[in-house]
């Protein structure tokens, strides 16, 4: 598993992970930015971006995935970033891998199983034909019928790649996305808490990470925090670029 990355930056790794639909390209202005301080990789994750496409998905895979990409670019241990479905790929990286897991950082999910929330969005991206597609407007028009926040389908919209011949198509694997949602709202598997620092970023305006997720938080990391980022919903990197990247420069410099 060859996945797709770019890296920034000199210094200890800190490794992010997208979340459900994105690319390592939704990280990479905050990802410049702490390039200022730390060797920065940018990862799009399987059936995501470049990354290959393979049928079977779930966090246990992802990890493995994660592990061999740090294996074959001789990263011996990391900080690990990840945000909504990157997070959980996170916590359990660092739940399997603790001698491979310096510090981690949770954007914005808790390790719990999630009730399905996507499926207007599936219903509308699988009900798009890109090939037919003369332009991005025509697809932004498409998706509108069903998802009427324009901040959202312009995410979404990220996911396609104009065709030589004609049209567009998905990056993203979506059927293999689809078939294996299931798996992508369970919560981590492994079974040992991680006991090193770990920080989780709550948007206020979220309901991702509720009051009651403290305790379960750390049970899975008992060192674990919880801050949370004032007028921020779940897109935290988005909408308050500022003061995440006060946060994890601050958890990181401890």
């Amino acid at each position: 598993m060859d996945l797709h990355f770019k890296t920034f930056g000199e210094g200890e790794p800190l490794i992010i992970l997208h979340g459900l639909f994105g690319t390592l390209d939704n990280w990479q202005t905050l990802g410049k930015r702490l390039a200022d301080h730390y060797m920065v990789y940018l990862v799009d994750q399987r059936n995501h971006g470049r990354s290959p496409h393979e049928p079977e998905m779930d966090y246990p895979r992802m990890a493995d995935d994660l592990r061999a990409f740090m294996q074959e670019n001789w990263i011996h241990r990391a900080h690990i970033l990840g945000h909504s479905m990157g997070g959980k790929t996170a916590m359990e990286f660092a739940l399997r891998n603790p001698d491979m897991t310096d510090r981690v950082i949770v954007v914005d999910i808790a390790p719990k199983t999630y009730e399905p929330g996507h499926n207007e969005i599936f219903e509308a991206l699988r009900s798009l034909d890109p090939e037919a597609l003369q332009d991005r407007q025509e697809a932004d028009h498409a998706l509108a019928k069903d998802i009427a926040d324009r901040g959202i389908r312009m995410f979404l919209l990220k996911n396609l790649s104009r065709r030589k011949e004609g049209g567009f198509r998905w990056k993203m694997n979506l059927d293999a996305i689809y078939k294996n949602y299931e798996r992508i709202l369970q919560k981590p598997s492994g079974q040992e808490p991680f006991h090193g620092e770990a920080l989780f970023i709550r948007g206020e305006r979220s309901r991702y990470i509720q009051p009651q997720d403290e305790q379960l938080i750390h049970a899975y990391f008992p060192q674990a925090r919880l801050e949370t980022v004032p007028r921020a919903g779940h897109w935290v990197h988005a909408e308050a670029p500022d003061a995440l990247y006060d946060l994890v420069t601050q958890f990181l410099a401890e």
